[in-house]
């Protein structure tokens, strides 16, 4: 098993175990936002007994590493959402209201912030875990065969790794979900204003059709009177002495 130091040094090893985010939960319960999925900067610090300038200071180093694993700063609108739909239902979070931007980071976010942060026992502890479990799962000692218990609670680790992901998938779907329940429903209020109107529509067409049937029968009626008129004049006898 290589040194709990060797994560530190060598990012290639840190993505290799970044999926085992169960082990977090093995050392210390790590506790999450209403949505599951999240934790702010300061949940971080407190997880790992540090400060939040030392964890600032950190993802500062290693942003990239950190971003592709689902750390992200909020702002903006996105940040006003995230407020108003997540924090706002969690007031342990202690977050300022004023500030700009919000740093928040995934279960594998924290991970990764465990095998990059030195100066925590909490951090350590999770990289000799994790480098523990891994290699009870991958590479028995020795040739010989891991105990029952180790490999079953290394076995166990990777399944609740992976059953992490999946809700935290599933999670993910349920934002999205709600957003296309309201364009549906914004959809559905735009079709039953365009039904009112064809309904309107309809009831002005039927109303003109009214008025047209009946300018048709004064019409007609004026078309007979035009005719008994023509009638009437062509029976009546020409005056005499009238000019030839």
């Amino acid at each position: 098993m290589p040194p709990e130091s060797a994560l530190l040094e060598s990012r290639a090893l840190r993505e290799s175990l970044a999926a085992r985010t169960g082990v977090l939960d093995k050392v210390k319960v790590l506790a999450m936002l209403p949505d599951g999925l999240h934790v702010t900067t300061r949940m971080v610090a407190e997880y790992f007994e540090v400060s939040e300038e030392v964890v600032r200071q950190l993802t500062a180093r290693h942003r990239s590493e950190l971003s592709s694993n689902g750390m992200t700063t909020l702002r903006g609108a996105d940040l006003r959402r995230f407020k108003r739909d997540i924090l706002s239902r969690y007031t342990a979070a202690g977050y300022p209201q004023a500030r700009s931007n919000l740093g928040v980071f995934t279960r594998r976010a924290v991970l990764n912030v465990a095998m990059l942060l030195r100066d925590s026992p909490v951090a350590r502890e999770v990289r000799r875990y994790l480098l523990d479990v891994e290699e009870s799962f991958t590479t028995p000692r020795s040739g010989t065969a891991p105990s029952a218990e180790r490999s079953l609670e290394a076995r166990m680790t990777v399944v609740e790794s992976c059953l992490a992901d999946v809700g935290a998938a599933l999670r993910d779907l349920g934002p999205v979900l709600r957003r296309t329940s309201d364009r549906l429903d914004r959809i559905d209020e735009r079709l039953d204003g365009m039904d009112r109107r064809i309904a309107f529509m309809d009831r002005r067409l039927d109303n003109t059709n009214q008025v047209v049937c009946a300018m048709s029968e004064r019409v007609a009626g004026m078309d007979v009177r035009l005719r008994q008129l023509q009638e009437e004049t062509a029976r009546c006898p020409r005056p005499r002495g009238g000019r030839r």
